[in-house]
């Protein structure tokens, strides 16, 4: 069997004996919605638990969008114009329009970042902003999370959430209100929130008694999300089915139909899993890949292994996640560390650590090797020097898992699916 898997740019290739291979992990075939730009004109059209956009705002009204920022694979430049048709429907002046990216502990977008995402027209149309440290204080959440969000958003008449419904590792699901928190909300309030990953129910697929999503939702009280466009993506990045409407409602419709695509059955777990993000932007940095790392724990046996393949090509991509995955000497201290003291960019770090608890992780990435080791990873140039350790320490009869979507895909085992 010939395998494939995003790396980048680029594509790597493994082939493997047939009798090796319990599967690959893709998404389910189910029917399409129209897709592309055709596909958000009809949820626009037909939203979910709420009026059309073109009569929820009003001419003179201040609009704030909240989209993805470059870190995400969020196409707002095929979303954007038709989300801007119906505000202008409205008689919206494009003056009054502010689109803002929603970074949270991300760094700052570039302006010709800016208008890739956005397009050229629309970057000429609307202001652009990052996310910034100019934040009004709302309130305290029951959870006790602040809520502080960008003042150009709390401040706006109007606010319009833009994203991609994937799975989140302790969030549950991407998308909805995500965009708020932690999209344009300060990293206390984040770290607040994100302190919950540690809880059993935070966990990728869970909405309705996870802690993190469940804190995420609230800030609905807070700030008034009177509209979301979110996207399902394929596993080419392109837009399969859209909902619009109601943050919850449309939303949760959303997740609906991500379950149906990438959540998979899977007859066993593996000696071995190969795991991908799908490659750029999702394997950007080791920050953003760690989703796909986090999937394939579910598809491994314990002492099993998981070859991760990411890229890379920022490095670790946030400060705080750079000092612990190199500030521990072994990965069982920075678990210990969470538990004592839960740090934004380190619970990433205590996630990883938590799969090498699990089984070995054996890395293929453009890092230097001597870097790797110090991340308690164990560095491959290639894919075929990875799996070949994989086989000499599983046996040439280990049973493998392929997940090249492994961001997206959630394996399930079939008699728990």
């Amino acid at each position: 069997m010939h395998l494939s898997f995003g790396y980048d740019k680029t594509t790597l290739h493994y082939n493997i004996p047939d009798e090796n291979l319990i599967g690959i992990l893709t998404p389910n075939e189910i029917p399409a919605g129209q897709g592309g730009e055709a596909e958000v004109e009809r949820a626009l059209q037909n939203p979910i638990g709420s009026p059309r956009l073109r009569d929820i705002v009003c001419p003179g009204e201040k609009i704030a969008i909240v989209t993805s920022d470059i870190t995400r694979p969020m196409p707002t430049y095929a979303v954007l114009p038709h989300v801007a048709r119906e505000l202008a429907l409205a008689g919206v002046q494009d003056a009054d329009v502010t689109i803002v990216f929603a970074l949270g502990i991300h760094r700052e977008m570039t302006p010709a970042e800016m208008q890739k995402a956005v397009g050229e027209e629309m970057y000429r149309r609307f202001t652009c902003l990052n996310a910034s440290r100019e934040y009004t204080h709302l309130g305290v959440s029951q959870n006790g999370t602040p809520i502080d969000i960008f003042t150009p958003v709390a401040e706006a008449d109007r606010i319009i959430c833009l994203g991609n419904i994937e799975y989140h590792y302790f969030a549950g699901y991407s998308g909805g209100a995500k965009a708020i928190m932690p999209g344009v909300s300060t990293h206390d309030a984040i770290q607040a929130n994100h302190k919950r990953m540690v809880d059993e129910r935070a966990h990728a697929g869970n909405l309705a008694t996870n802690p993190v999503r469940l804190d995420i939702d609230a800030v609905g009280a807070f700030v008034h999300i009177d509209f979301i466009v979110n996207v399902v993506l394929d596993e080419h990045k392109k837009i399969r089915h859209c909902v619009a409407g109601h943050y919850i409602e449309a939303h949760r419709a959303g997740c609906r139909l991500l379950d149906q695509m990438y959540q998979v059955g899977i007859p066993q777990k593996a000696d071995i899993v190969i795991t991908s993000p799908g490659g750029f932007p999702k394997d950007i940095n080791l920050y953003q890949a760690q989703k796909a790392l986090d999937n394939a724990k579910h598809a491994v046996r314990d002492g099993g292994v998981i070859v991760w393949l990411a890229a890379a090509g920022e490095g670790l991509g946030e400060a705080t996640f750079e000092k612990w995955m190199l500030g521990h000497e072994k990965s069982q201290d920075m678990i210990d560390h969470i538990n004592r003291e839960f740090e934004l960019g380190g619970h990433k770090a205590a996630a990883i650590a938590m799969v090498l608890e699990k089984c070995r992780v054996l890395f293929v990435s453009s890092l230097p090797a001597d870097f790797v080791r110090r991340i308690h990873l164990e560095p491959f140039a290639t894919l075929e020097d990875a799996m070949a350790e994989a086989f000499r320490a599983m046996g040439k009869n280990a049973q493998v898992i392929a997940m090249p979507y492994g961001g997206s895909t959630l394996p399930v085992l079939s008699n728990d699916k």
